[in-house]
C-alpha cells in the first residue's frame, strides 16, 4: 500500500510538471494554484499516515491513549494549517 501511494505520488508530480514548466503560457493565479493544491494533496497524505500511525499505537496500547493523543495533537495541527494555507494562497490566486 505504502508503495503504491508514492508511485500514485510521484505521478501526480510528474503530470504537474509541465504545466509549471510552461510558466510563461499560465498567468501567476494559474501556477500558485497548482502549487497550493500540491502542498494540500501532500498535507492530507501526511495527515492520513500520521493519523493511521496514532490510531495503532492507541490499539496496541489502550493504556497509553491520553498521552499518545496528546503528543498527536500539536503536530496534526501544524500539518492541517499547512492545508489551510495551501487553500488560501490558492483563494488569493483565483481572486488575483
Amino acid at each position: 500500500m505504502n508503495r503504491t501511494l508514492n508511485i500514485l505520488f510521484a505521478l501526480a508530480i510528474l503530470l504537474a510538471m509541465p504545466a509549471m514548466a510552461s510558466a510563461q503560457l499560465l498567468d501567476k493565479g494559474a501556477g500558485s494554484a497548482i502549487g497550493a493544491g500540491i502542498i494540500v494533496v501532500g498535507a492530507g497524505l501526511g495527515i492520513g499516515k500520521f493519523t493511521a500511525a496514532a490510531v495503532e499505537s492507541i490499539a496496541r496500547q489502550p493504556q497509553a491513549a491520553k498521552d499518545i493523543r496528546g503528543a498527536f495533537q500539536l503536530p496534526l495541527f501544524l500539518l492541517e494549517g499547512v492545508a489551510v494555507i495551501g487553500l488560501g494562497v490558492l483563494f488569493v490566486a483565483l481572486l488575483f
